[in-house]
């Protein structure tokens, strides 16, 4: 009897002292990782970089930059905003990526931004933008457009622009032997081709 006694009391001491010895250690656990995940969380926070100098150019094409959320082909977005840090510089998001571009001088007017560490460039013409790669030789995003951009593509699919290479239907020819006067001259439509008859031997 008192054996079942003895045993009856230790029983409920030898199982709750190994949940004591585990309780302790839960909250060392947690102050021990803590500088661990603050370190990280310094290390995650994105590095700010000098700000651009940019020549009266570069200024020029800067003023012209789309901002804000534009929607590309194939449901790609592209989020462009100023950088807080530098006039001049923008942030392009899509997706999870992030560049840091900047405005680059070009003959034919088209605006285009550049990351020059990782290739991004971003073309924006008057009716759409793309997001190329340069050194992996790929578009990232194309057909992008803002409501302005769209309101010219329309414009331009109702209105198309006459190729280089196409000649006006009406067109004015100098006359004479000093060229001042000028006639207008109808230009003929051009005549369809003939197809090559084969002879049969």
């Amino acid at each position: 009897m008192m054996k079942h006694l003895i045993v009856g009391l230790l029983l409920p001491l030898a199982t709750a002292l190994p949940a004591q010895a585990v309780e302790p250690s839960k909250p060392i656990a947690k102050a021990a990782r803590s500088p661990v995940k603050a370190a990280l969380r310094a290390t995650a926070e994105p590095e700010v970089l000098a700000p651009v100098v940019l020549s009266p150019e570069q200024e020029a094409i800067a003023r012209k930059v789309l901002v804000g959320k534009i929607q590309c082909e194939l449901a790609v977005q592209v989020t462009m905003t100023p950088d807080a840090h530098s006039l001049g510089r923008f942030v392009l998001e899509i997706g999870r990526k992030r560049y840091l571009m900047e405005p680059v001088v070009t003959s034919t007017g088209a605006v285009r931004l550049e990351e020059e560490s990782s290739g991004a460039v971003w073309l924006q013409l008057a009716n759409k933008s793309m997001l190329m790669n340069q050194k992996e030789g790929k578009r990232l995003a194309d057909e992008c457009m803002n409501p302005d951009q769209l309101v010219v593509a329309q414009a331009l699919e109702r209105n198309p622009v006459p190729g280089l290479l196409d000649a006006p239907k009406d067109a004015l020819v100098p006359i004479g032997s000093g060229g001042a006067a000028q006639e207008l001259v109808p230009n003929p439509e051009p005549k369809p081709k003939e197809k090559s008859k084969s002879k049969s031997r």
